[in-house]
């Protein structure tokens, strides 16, 4: 009876907290992306309509300069009271203190690894929102023209000899490949990484696990591929191999869901899985965007309820269904039928959610960033050996850490 008393008390006293927080409260909610979904809007009009004296101060900042203002603004002391931004800014604000841990219910049926995204050595920094990964597209008007059957390659292998059989019968390259200095060059990589056993960092741990042998074999694998892939991939980010697929000048590239859309109606082309390495099994990398929490507001119990409101359910499945985005959620496990994901292309983008691996937390991204591009840009341009451009890269990402 005691043990119920206590917690009865605790729960007055939070439900005061919070009718104290709500009396007159103004919350400052910045929207990275230039635009606010409908999905979202209608989560927020719902909070506000519930919430007597409480006001939402929507603010939809572009992606160029909204996360550098959520940190400005959280630095000379007058925080947001919540923001949507993107995952890779967790470690930064969690180490200056910045934000506050997610109040996530673990009964939230998220997809295998998407937690992973936005957790630090076992916290979870903020509510994951959006989500994409990755699958290969391949042009099979390209493919047959070099005499090949179109099939979904299961291997590196079988990757590798699709190209070299376009390349050696045709005038188009076998694959495209993303070496720009860009930030989707890391994931480029990291998608063949995760297809291949690897991991970057220990979420659990925060241990770096990137010198490894499966580190090696994919480094190997990508400066193999060099050999059928576009002229100068240095010179190349992802979304300019969208071009050379539509032009005809690549048979294969990898992309996120959007990409199916984005191509020539006239090509025919065919969705599948990461091919598998020699030491793992078809992968992705996992991104996210997250809802996050500010320190200082005066609002954070009522800043984590809108946030807990806005990443769950109907609300999540609205956004996600509506905008295109791989599911976050397991929303079968929640008892929806007639699901946006359960076919054309969405399994190539599903199957492989829970062996993929996420995009590595660290504070300064930009670093992070460098590691890959130098390890990638070495092996392209044959700069260094596989083995010392991992040594180095391991080094590197020590620093980032």
């Amino acid at each position: 009876m005691k043990t119920m008393h206590i917690t009865l008390g605790a729960a007055l006293l939070s439900c005061s907290a919070l009718t104290a927080q709500a009396a007159d409260a103004n919350l400052h909610f910045i929207m990275c992306g230039g635009e606010v979904r409908e999905a979202d809007q209608a989560v927020v009009d719902q909070f506000i309509a519930d919430h007597e004296g409480v006001t939402v101060n929507l603010e939809a900042v572009p992606w160029g300069t909204c996360q550098d203002k959520s940190l400005t603004l959280a630095a000379a002391g007058d925080p947001p009271s919540i923001a949507y931004m993107g995952s890779r800014t967790l470690r930064q604000l969690a180490n200056n203190d910045l934000i506050v841990p997610a109040n996530i219910d673990p009964e939230t049926p998220f997809q295998d690894g998407v937690l992973n995204t936005v957790t630090i050595e076992g916290t979870a920094w903020g509510y994951p929102h959006a989500f994409s990964t990755k699958a290969l597209y391949l042009n099979c008007d390209l493919i047959e023209a070099s005499g090949q059957e179109c099939a979904a390659p299961a291997t590196w292998d079988d990757m590798y000899a699709l190209a070299k059989g376009v390349v050696d019968n045709t005038d188009a390259a076998g694959v495209g490949l993303a070496g720009k200095d860009f930030d989707n060059t890391m994931h480029q990589f990291l998608n063949y990484l995760y297809s291949n056993g690897g991991v970057v960092i220990d979420s659990a741990t925060g241990e770096n696990m990137l010198d490894s042998q499966q580190t090696r074999e994919t480094l190997e694998f990508y400066g193999k591929l060099v050999d059928v892939a576009q002229d100068g991939p240095t010179a190349w980010e992802r979304d300019q191999l969208k071009d050379l697929f539509n032009d005809g000048q690549i048979a294969m590239y990898v992309s996120g869901p959007w990409g199916y859309g984005q191509h020539n109606e006239d090509i025919n082309q065919l969705v599948a899985p990461v091919p598998a390495g020699p030491s793992g099994e078809s992968g992705t990398i996992l991104i996210t965007d997250s809802i996050v929490v500010f320190k200082g507001s005066g609002h954070e119990d009522l800043a984590h309820e809108l946030a807990q409101r806005i990443t769950s359910g109907d609300s999540q499945y609205d956004l996600d269904s509506s905008w295109g985005l791989t599911p976050i959620l397991d929303y079968a496990a929640m008892g929806k039928t007639d699901l946006y994901y359960a076919d054309g292309i969405w399994p190539n983008f599903t199957a492989t959610i829970s062996t993929g691996g996420p995009e590595p937390l660290v504070e300064d991204f930009k670093s992070l960033q460098s590691v890959f591009t130098n390890m990638v840009q070495g092996i392209i341009l044959k700069d260094d050996t596989v083995d010392n451009l991992v040594t180095i890269a391991g080094e590197e990402l020590d620093e980032a850490l």
